[in-house]
């Protein structure tokens, strides 16, 4: 049960036999964690100078970064959740600016970085946390861990040239794990499908939400279709699934598949949906539950209800109401508070908003003097208050669950000879909710072709800031002050 205090949970006593963790690889209880957590700790007290000082995890989804995940938050050390997917540069920028104490590295990616903070998780790692001897050591007390401690720090693409740095605090994720609690959690011993990347909230709220409530985690090495249509549909022990709605539109591919009766929900987060996808879903029975949310609240602020009352109506693309007690309102451009059914800036205020980004020149017109967080989404609510999200962030394209700039694909695009002018824009998909597609004009006769571009572009961007579609037009039409219109692009998709 919780606490008085809106953010904090009071644990009860449970069975340290409760499943925590099952993958391909094996079946491990919260005893387990409770022993690697211990071995965690030995190695930071030996290797780093503070418990409190953060560290870094470079590695690919795997039970090893589960656990260590969760020993960090068992034990409070802020963590710092690596995209293995970088360049050089970039992963070693990110990594001077947090500067952290240690730098948990698996096999995959050793040889990316080197240096004596740089601790190597192999397989051996994982096995002698097993046969780690835990006599001696004393795990610190959870509760006497303050909630206004920083539990991990995140990157997150904006529309800006530079990521942000979001440090999220524990109190956040308590409250975050409260409001989702009160839409929907899995039974005991019943699982919650993780197969996200764990260097996005997204993924690591799994992992927290359930060592809060103390249930179970099936992690996926990589989203195998026939393998989660079987879960989803035949194993009772599966109740909720998070996706994106590229995997979801994979599954619906099969038009056989639909989920069990006792399966509770698949909240589907990461970017826009198209209705025709969730219209299928909901013809075959599907729980879906089209949810809004960003690093900076700790993942969901606001689901549609899982428990919705027989008949009761829930518009097609509403992302529901924001979880109480958190508030949402809709600006003009002058601030000013707008009404129901009025498109404008989304606000938002409450305990799982985060306090600051980081870099506090980053904080510039995005809080305002009551604390109300500008996220620069646009959207409206409708007259029962349903939120309904028209864009995100402004130019932000969200493209299969991935964030991306369209500044720094056009900085990319810019560089290469044949191209006078670029810009970048998210055009809609049926199956990545946005594609990247970018409108050239040429600096000589030369036309360059899409695979070109994407070859010549592959060493500096990440395959899905990749341009999919490219159009080459006579000229970029501006506003009189030099604004792109936008819209006016679009006419050539």
């Amino acid at each position: 049960m919780f606490k008085s205090r809106l953010h904090i949970f009071e644990f009860k006593k449970t069975d340290p036999e409760l499943v925590f963790l099952t993958s391909q690889h094996g079946m491990f209880t919260y005893s387990d964690l409770d022993r690697f957590t211990a071995f965690f700790q030995d190695i930071v007290e030996r290797t780093s100078d503070s418990l409190k000082w953060p560290v870094a995890f470079l590695s690919e989804s795997s039970d090893m970064l589960i656990f260590s995940i969760a020993a960090c938050w068992k034990l409070g050390i802020p963590f710092i959740p690596l995209n293995t997917k970088l360049p050089q540069k970039e992963l070693e920028a990110q990594i001077l600016e947090l500067n952290p104490s240690l730098i948990f590295c698996d096999s995959k990616n050793r040889g990316r970085l080197k240096g004596d903070d740089v601790i190597h998780m192999d397989e051996n790692f994982f096995l002698n946390a097993f046969t780690f001897d835990i006599r001696d050591m004393k795990l610190p007390d959870e509760s006497k861990i303050k909630d206004s401690e920083v539990f991990g720090y995140f990157f997150t693409s904006g529309t800006s040239s530079k990521p942000k740095i979001v440090p999220l605090k524990r109190k956040q994720m308590f409250a975050a794990a409260k409001s989702s609690a009160k839409n929907f959690k899995p039974d005991l011993n019943h699982f919650w499908l993780l197969c996200l990347p764990l260097n996005h909230v997204g993924g690591i709220s799994i992992i927290l939400r359930s060592l809060i409530y103390r249930t179970s985690i099936y992690r996926m090495d990589v989203f195998h279709e026939e393998m989660i249509k079987e879960f989803l549909g035949e194993n009772t022990r599966f109740q909720a699934a998070s996706l994106v709605p590229t995997m979801l539109k994979r599954l619906l591919n099969d038009p056989l598949f639909k989920t069990h009766r006792d399966f509770k929900a698949i909240l589907l987060g990461g970017g826009p949906t198209s209705s025709s996808l969730l219209r299928k879903a909901v013809e075959r029975g599907i729980p879906v539950v089209s949810s809004y949310g960003m690093t900076e609240t700790c993942a969901q602020i606001a689901a549609n209800p899982t428990l919705a009352p027989s008949g009761a109506y829930i518009p097609m693309k509403s992302v529901g109401k924001p979880f109480p007690p958190n508030e949402l309102q809709i600006r003009d451009d002058e601030g000013k508070v707008l009404g129901k059914n009025q498109s404008g800036t989304i606000w938002l205020k409450g305990p799982q908003v985060f306090d600051g980004y980081y870099h506090k020149e980053d904080n510039q017109d995005r809080f305002d003097k009551k604390g109300w967080f500008n996220t620069g989404d646009y959207g409206h609510r409708n007259t029962f208050d349903m939120v309904f999200i028209e864009s995100r962030r402004t130019d932000l394209i969200i493209t299969g669950g991935e964030n991306v700039n369209p500044i720094e694909v056009e900085e990319a695009i810019q560089k290469l000879p044949s191209i006078k002018e670029v810009v970048v824009l998210g055009v809609p998909d049926e199956e990545w909710g946005q594609k990247v597609a970018a409108f050239v004009t040429l600096s000589n006769g030369k036309t360059p072709n899409l695979e070109e571009i994407r070859e010549l572009l592959k060493d500096e961007l990440i395959d899905f800031k990749l341009p999919k579609e490219l159009k080459v037009i006579e000229e970029i039409p501006r506003t009189a002050t030099g604004k792109v219109k936008r819209k006016d692009l679009l006419k050539h998709h």
